[in-house]
């Protein structure tokens, strides 16, 4: 089979079947014997992956698929033994040290590149939090070799039982408390490989250094249970996505960027477990309590995550007091960080918010610095789903809508299909909306509530939205104990049985 051993300015690629993109200068020019080019077939973007940052991925992958292998000889109390150790050594002040200093050291590089280091910070509280999350994995029971269900037949049974996946790919964020979350994988049997971005590669190189790789060794557990690929190039993660050994790929974040992963893993055969876009919605129905909508838009504004209210539509009956009400919890959102809120509202709905927010200049902290901007700004309908990254500066899109019908409609048709709340008190009317709304997570109130952790008393591998479709045999929090396979084991008591 003949490789390609170079690309010119101009060559076409086939993608999508029927259509053609063309090879630019600068990639031309970059790509070496060796390389791998991966030509999108949603899109037609072509990614290249220098061999170097093949090598990485694969040799991480490697290690795990091994180390998978081995997993079935190694007890329970051998993997709740890794966590133990792995939580003992991030309790440890002089373990940690090294892990705090090299997390101030990404903190410092990020910021003096403008980038935003709110989920970066390796504060006492992850500390705390990842420790408390690795020690409920100690705790929790293995689902691995359980017998899910029987058939029993004259002379003979059929059993379906739990077993390990595979190997897990993750790539996410600069969350380090993430990177010990991942592991969770181990619980049911599984391996994992995971990347980090650039901002935060320092702090995980530490924590493989100084409490994951120690945690392995005296528990006992192959070293390829749990491999960082050691890369701050996007290509590496398009590689490891692409390796069609991943059981799973999970892709922690939001944006293009995870959007793309996921599009990598799917094109390669992956199972993928993702959200491109994050963002909640909050509708207030035509019989919502005032003061329960201004608390749940307050609390779905504590700080910038996926869960984190993106976007509201209020009913045009009940505008004249609940617009006010909403008004007011978002400046109270501001006020709890010191700072302004930014609003985008619909352009059909911009009478229904006071003059002087379209006026008023304020300052608006992001992640670059503090901007003047003016503090509310009009915003087409196609703009309903963008997913507002911001730093401090609490910032939401407002709209009025005849009626909750119509809000599920733009949202079912805009939003990435993630979480949303109603605030109603008419019960037939949340039953209704349950059943229309296109999300897999629906509520009545705040919406940050759908965390693995909060909700569930488990550590978050990931979330899923429903962008790309509604997921096959699971919800849309991942942990742990859900990613397992089902093994069929038949039990003949009589031999003398034949069809």
């Amino acid at each position: 089979m003949e490789r390609i051993e170079k690309l010119t300015a101009g060559m076409p690629i086939v993608w999508g079947g029927d259509r053609i993109t063309r090879v630019n200068e600068d990639l031309a020019a970059a790509f070496r014997p060796g390389d791998s080019l991966i030509a999108m077939q949603s899109d037609g973007n072509l990614l290249h992956v220098p061999a170097s940052e093949q090598a990485i991925a694969t040799k991480a992958v490697d290690a795990a698929s091994e180390a998978f292998g081995r997993m079935s000889h190694v007890t329970d109390d051998r993997i709740s033994e890794f966590y133990e150790m792995f939580a003992s050594t991030l309790a440890d002040d002089n373990s940690f040290a090294p892990i705090a200093a090299a997390n101030r050291s990404d903190v410092a590089r990020a910021r003096s590149r403008g980038r935003s280091a709110t989920r970066l910070v390796l504060s006492e509280e992850m500390r705390s939090g990842m420790i408390e999350g690795l020690r409920s994995w100690r705790d929790a029971p293995t689902g691995r070799g359980s017998v899910v269900e029987t058939t029993p037949h004259d002379g003979w049974r059929v059993d379906q039982v739990r077993g390990g996946l595979g190997v897990v790919g993750f790539v996410f964020e600069g969350r380090p408390n993430v990177f010990a979350d991942a592991t969770g994988v181990l619980r049911s049997g599984n391996t994992v490989v995971f990347r980090i971005g650039s901002d935060a590669l320092g702090t995980a190189r530490a924590i493989v250094a100084h409490a994951l790789r120690p945690a392995l060794s005296l528990s006992g557990l192959p070293q390829g249970s749990a491999v960082l690929v050691d890369s701050a190039s996007h290509a590496a993660a398009w590689a490891m996505f692409s390796d069609p050994r991943l059981a799973l790929a999970v892709a922690r974040g939001s944006g293009e960027a995870t959007a793309q992963l996921g599009a990598v893993a799917r094109q390669a055969g992956n199972a993928v477990s993702l959200h491109g876009t994050g963002g909640a919605w909050i509708i207030a129905g035509a019989t919502a309590d005032a003061d329960a909508f201004g608390a749940a838009v307050y609390h779905s504004l504590d700080r910038k995550v996926c869960n984190t209210l993106n976007t509201c539509c209020i009913v045009e009956e009940r505008a004249g007091d609940l617009v006010p009400a909403f008004l007011r919890a978002l400046e109270r959102a501001g006020e709890r960080r010191g700072v302004h809120a930014k609003l985008h509202v619909l352009e059909s709905s911009t009478r229904a918010v006071p003059k002087a927010w379209f006026a008023r200049m304020v300052p608006i902290a992001r992640a670059d610095g503090e901007h003047r901007e003016y503090q509310a700004e009009p915003i087409a309908e196609s703009g309903l789903g963008d997913e507002w990254e911001w730093e401090d500066s609490p910032e939401v899109t407002l709209a009025v809508v005849r009626s909750v019908a119509e809000a599920v409609d733009l949202f079912n048709r805009y939003s990435p299909r993630f979480t949303v709340s109603l605030i109603s008190a008419d019960d037939a009317e949340q039953d209704r909306f349950f059943d229309l709304v296109d999300a897999p997570f629906v509520g009545n109130g705040f919406t940050r509530w759908v965390d693995g952790h909060y909700a569930f008393d488990k550590p978050e591998l990931g979330l899923s939205n429903w962008q790309h479709g509604r997921l096959f045999g699971r919800g849309g929090i991942l942990s742990g104990d859900s990613v397992y396979t089902i093994r069929t084991r038949v039990t003949q008591e009589h031999p003398d049985i034949g069809r």
